[in-house]
């Protein structure tokens, strides 16, 4: 079992080796008919001057803002509106509960080329089409994340929210003085999910997203790639890592919450 596990994880994690040791290359070295995993010499003589040139020639100093803004304000906003709304369906009983919910799960079987018809054309009718607010408002909150936190707060038992009423609070306040407390691990994992999926999102700001002021980061590096760029490989690899980077530490340092949440998740108390 540890054999199938180590190697599932190899297989994920040697693309992710790949691009950063290429980056550190030289471009004969990257476009060599017998390629190599190391690149050649030491460390000291490995081209760390790829990432510089990646940074000035994707101009990452104006895009790291706009993606960085957007991430943190639809991760923020979102992972609350989630939590209140899976909070709302699994511990509130309100008229028409049950087919609210059935609708809000129906939406996550609409492709995802669909729905971002109807997005666009919404963005379109508020003036956001070409501005930050259309890679956000869409995003504000997700029928998986309200699910994803339905199921974890499911797990805070009914005794401890009666009690809470019994001393005087209100739903609002349950919520965030005994809910919130015991639902913060799987609030960090439905973080991670929102803050990856918005850093990376490459589809739909392609989509609305015409002036290059406005650009991510994912549409910078894309850039790269254009006609108007003809960057070695390595460069190309150094944007690649560049771009994946924030992502790796944000991780990184939510990951035992980020596992405990996982663990929690559909345990019902």
């Amino acid at each position: 079992m540890h054999a199938v596990i180590y190697a599932a994880a190899l297989s994920m994690i040697l693309p992710l080796v790949w691009v950063i040791l290429t980056s550190l290359k030289t471009q004969p070295e990257s476009l060599s008919a017998t390629p190599t995993l190391l690149p050649a010499g030491g460390p000291l003589q490995w081209q760390w001057g790829n990432y510089a040139e990646a940074w000035r020639m994707a101009g990452f100093d104006r895009f790291y803002g706009n993606s960085l803004l957007v991430a943190a304000v639809v991760t923020i906003v979102s992972v609350a509106h989630n939590a209140l709304a899976g909070f709302a369906f699994a511990k509130l009983r309100f008229r028409g509960h049950r087919a609210t919910f059935a609708l809000t799960m129906a939406t996550m079987l609409l492709p995802y080329q669909v729905y971002f018809v109807f997005a666009y054309v919404f963005c379109g009718w508020l003036g956001y089409v070409d501005h930050l607010q259309a890679l956000i408002v869409p995003f504000l909150a997700s029928a998986f994340g309200i699910f994803y936190m339905r199921q974890s707060i499911e797990s805070v038992p009914r005794s401890l929210l009666e009690a809470g009423r019994i001393d005087g609070m209100t739903d609002f306040e349950a919520f965030r003085h005994i809910v919130v407390p015991m639902v913060r691990p799987a609030l960090a994992a439905l973080a991670i999910f929102t803050f990856m999926g918005s850093w990376n999102n490459f589809f739909w700001p392609l989509i609305v997203i015409d002036s290059t002021d406005n650009f991510t980061l994912p549409l910078a590096v894309n850039r790269l790639t254009s006609d108007y760029f003809t960057p070695s490989p390595p460069v190309r690899m150094a944007a690649a890592t560049i771009l994946i980077l924030p992502t790796v530490i944000v991780y990184l340092l939510f990951e035992r919450w980020f596992v405990r949440g996982m663990a929690l998740t559909g345990i019902k108390g």
